[in-house]
C-alpha cells in the first residue's frame, strides 16, 4: 500500500525537458504533477525572469549572439542575470540543458508568461525566489513585491507558495503577503553554524525555527529528511515537501515515512510508481 502524496516536478520536468522553460511545464502539465516547480530572479530592468542560477550558466544557457551590435557585455553566459536587461536575456538559448529531450531555441521566459501558461490549468505553483545572503533586505523585499505582483495578476496565488533558502523571503511574505505560501527550503548548506541565510533564526532546530518565522511548509533536502525530521514538522502541522527525489526507492521510502509530497526531475517515474501501488 503507499499513501496518496503531492508529485511536484522540478523546474517542470527538469530530466525529461529543458528546466524553466514554456515547453517544460506543458510537458509536466501533460503527464499530470500535482504542482510546477520552478526558480525566479530578476533582469536588471526589473523583469522577473526564470532561471535557477544567479550567474548566466554554461550548464543550461548557451549564447547565440548580442542584443543588439556591439554590445559590450556580450558574450553573456558568466555574468549575473540581475546585470543583463530582459533583451539581452532573451538572446539567451535554454533548450538545451536536457540531454534526454534538447528543444534547440527555447528561450528564457518570464513569470508573465509562465504564469499565462500555468493559470488555467489545474495545479499548484512553488516558486523559489534565488536570493542569498548577500542581497540587501531592500533587494529581497524588491524582488518579493515583484513576484507577488505577478502573482496576483494571473490570479495565482491562492494556489501559489514562495520557496526560499533565504528565509528573509518568508519573512517579507508573511508581512505583506499572507495570502502566498511560504515554504522553508532547507539544506546543510544554509544550516551550517552561523549561517546568513536563515533571517537570524539558529540552525540548531531548523524545522522550530521554520515554525517560528511563520512557514505553512518545509521542504528540506532529501539527504537530510529523516521519519524524525518528518514527525516533528507533522507535530507543528507544517506539510514536508522533499526534494530533489529521482529514484524509485528513494521515492517509495520518503513516500512510506510520511513525506506530504515529493519533488522530482522525472515526475513520470513517481506518477507511474504511484499508478502500480494500491492507495492507503
Amino acid at each position: 500500500m503507499i499513501s496518496i502524496i503531492e508529485v511536484h516536478g522540478h523546474r517542470g520536468a527538469r530530466g525529461l525537458r529543458p528546466e524553466n522553460t514554456l515547453p517544460g511545464f506543458a510537458h509536466a502539465l501533460d503527464l499530470g504533477v500535482d504542482t510546477i516547480e520552478l526558480d525566479v530572479g530578476m533582469s536588471s530592468d526589473g523583469v522577473v525572469v526564470l532561471g535557477h542560477d544567479q550567474v548566466v550558466s554554461p550548464a543550461v544557457l548557451a549564447d547565440t549572439g548580442p542584443a543588439w551590435p556591439g554590445d559590450p557585455a556580450y558574450p553573456y553566459v558568466g555574468k549575473p542575470v540581475r546585470e543583463l536587461s530582459l533583451a539581452q536575456l532573451r538572446t539567451l538559448d535554454a533548450g538545451l540543458s536536457c540531454d534526454a529531450a534538447p528543444m534547440p531555441g527555447t528561450r528564457i521566459p518570464t513569470l508573465a508568461e509562465a504564469c499565462a501558461l500555468l493559470a488555467p490549468a489545474d495545479v499548484g505553483l512553488s516558486v523559489e525566489l534565488k536570493t542569498d545572503p548577500t542581497w540587501t533586505d531592500e533587494e529581497v523585499e524588491l524582488l518579493t513585491a515583484a513576484v507577488a505582483a505577478v502573482l496576483k495578476t494571473f490570479g495565482c496565488t491562492e494556489r501559489s507558495r514562495l520557496l526560499a533558502f533565504d528565509w528573509r523571503v518568508l519573512a517579507e511574505a508573511r508581512r505583506h503577503y499572507p495570502d502566498l505560501g511560504r515554504v522553508a527550503l532547507m539544506e546543510r548548506k544554509t544550516l551550517a553554524p552561523g549561517t546568513g541565510w536563515l533571517a537570524g533564526h539558529s540552525p540548531a532546530d531548523p524545522v522550530a525555527a521554520a515554525f517560528a518565522l511563520g512557514a505553512t511548509a518545509v521542504s528540506p533536502e532529501h539527504a537530510m529528511t529523516t521519519p524524525t525530521l518528518i514527525d516533528q514538522a507533522h507535530a507543528l502541522a507544517l506539510p514536508v515537501i522533499v526534494w530533489t527525489v529521482n529514484t524509485p526507492a528513494d521515492m517509495t521510502r520518503f513516500i512510506t515515512q510520511g513525506a506530504d509530497a515529493i519533488v522530482t526531475d522525472y515526475p513520470d517515474r513517481l506518477l507511474a510508481l504511484m499508478a502500480a501501488t494500491p492507495a492507503v
